[in-house]
């Protein structure tokens, strides 16, 4: 849902962000507009929590990177007639050689290496998509879609995208090599 007709920058965007009406709001920016997300749910958090645990474990572990969650901001696109795109994304890797050094409160300009998102009941299909679309657009290498209804991940790449349930292993590929984990561990019992 747009709650704002007006098209605005990334810039603008994170200055909105600061403001008290907008503090306890999940917002994106998608092509110059600002879309209210609905806020998660509890099932939501606890996959989001069980898959950002093995991620950071792995990643520090290996000295990969750095991980983010909690819909860090991330400028996907720049457009030259202001409609830029800003997703938050629920969890993220950015390898070491491409992280901003030191991590400062201002935006990453970048897709990341690994974007995974939390698929709640109300995310629309063709949302999903476009932002998928984004963020491959913008260098990422691999997208988690985690669906906790049916308990299954839809990995993807610029090239394929696999379906992975419950028994199936989930791997890091070439983006976290090594990072391995059964599907059905991301879920509650």
């Amino acid at each position: 849902m747009a709650i704002q007709e007006r098209i605005i920058s990334a810039e603008r965007f994170f200055e909105l962000m600061e403001q008290p009406e907008y503090l306890d709001r999940v917002i994106e920016l998608v092509e110059g507009e600002l879309i209210e997300m609905s806020k998660p749910s509890r099932l939501h958090g606890i996959v989001l929590a069980n898959l950002a645990a093995e991620i950071v474990t792995f990643v520090k572990r290996s000295g990969l990177g750095e991980v983010n969650a909690g819909d860090t901001g991330f400028i996907l696109e720049r457009a030259e007639d202001g409609r830029d795109t800003v997703r938050g994304l629920d969890i993220a890797f950015v390898s070491k050689g491409r992280a901003p050094e030191p991590p400062d409160f201002i935006l990453y300009e970048l897709g990341p290496d690994l974007a995974v998102e939390v698929i709640s009941p109300n995310n629309k299909a063709g949302d999903i998509h476009l932002k998928v679309m984004q963020l491959l657009n913008a260098g990422t290498r691999l997208v988690w879609l985690v669906y906790p209804e049916n308990r299954t991940v839809v990995a993807q790449t610029a090239e394929s995208a696999t379906t992975l349930h419950e028994d199936d292993t989930l791997t890091g590929g070439d983006v976290l090599p090594g990072f391995e984990l059964r599907v059905g561990d991301i879920f509650p019992s």
